[in-house]
């Protein structure tokens, strides 16, 4: 008996068809990038947006659990990744998916905050802040190895501690199975995406390098802000492998374990707004 055929989603449709396009090397992505930023040529453009489009795809990955159709995570994230091809300098020495990824998720955390069902709370401007930032400082705060615990998380957003407990109860309830289909009367499902991306590929090793290589240059250019007891504090107690104790700096500088313990808030909020800077940065023109 001959076989019925096989049901083909949207979906896979996609990853098929933007898998025909080829990635860029550093140097190929380099030259289009100047072709581009210096003449506007729309077929440089037009190539450096689509060897980047499974980059979006793996990015829209990231918020399959606020509810939202997949395939409309993609489409805002490729509006995000054009927006990062013309806004593009390649003359500052960062490959172009570093870039992008800032533009690209913010299209996607744009489009969830207006078409999921939060935003019927999200209606003060402290609860559309939490909406938008609450996971990326997390991200930020695990990057410095502090604990993202809902009294800094309050103080970094400058919101109540009881809004952002509230808020991460309703954005961790909107989880959805790993049995959801991914499309409407389709067999494929989150966990077998999920799975399949388990093991981290060229383009994650990429963006993962690039995001380390940025913060560390940043972390080098926050130090030149630094002088003597400060960036003692910085190197020996946020920094070193080993840190001294409060004590040890103390009787450094002669001054009292609270004086060190209060310096030391001082320098974590400095680089937290030192690296918010830098980020944003990274998204205007």
């Amino acid at each position: 008996m001959a076989s019925t055929p096989a049901v083909i989603s949207p979906y896979s449709q996609y990853l098929a068809e933007i898998h025909r396009y080829p990635l860029l090397t550093k140097e190929e992505e380099y030259e289009l990038a100047v072709k581009f930023y210096e003449t506007k040529d729309p077929q440089a453009a037009h190539l450096l947006v689509t060897a980047n489009l499974r980059f979006v795809v793996k990015i829209a990955h990231e918020y399959a659990s606020y509810g939202i159709k997949l395939m409309d995570l993609i489409q805002e994230g490729n509006i995000g990744l054009m927006r990062a091809v013309k806004t593009f300098n390649p003359y500052k020495d960062v490959r172009l998916v570093t870039y992008a990824v800032w533009w690209i998720r913010a299209y996607i955390q744009d489009y969830i905050q207006h078409n999921w069902s939060l935003v019927k709370v999200g209606t003060t401007q402290a609860q559309r802040k939490l909406f938008y930032k609450l996971n990326q400082e997390k991200r930020k705060l695990d990057v410095l190895g502090l604990p993202a615990d809902v009294k800094l998380l309050s103080r970094k957003l400058d919101v109540k501690e009881k809004e952002v407990a509230e808020m991460e109860k309703r954005l961790s309830a909107r989880d959805l199975s790993l049995d959801e289909p991914l499309e409407e009367g389709g067999r494929a499902r989150i966990g077998d995406i999920l799975a399949a991306e388990t093991a981290p590929g060229a383009e994650d090793q990429l963006i993962s390098e690039q995001e380390a290589v940025l913060f560390k240059r940043h972390l080098e250019e926050f130090k030149e802000t630094l002088s003597g007891r400060d960036r003692d504090i910085l190197e020996l107690r946020l920094l070193s492998e080993h840190p001294q104790t409060l004590e040890e700096i103390g009787q450094k500088h002669g001054i009292t374990k609270e004086r060190v313990r209060q310096l030391e808030n001082e320098i974590k909020n400095r680089l937290r707004k030192f690296l918010t800077e830098k980020d944003v940065s990274l998204r205007v023109e």
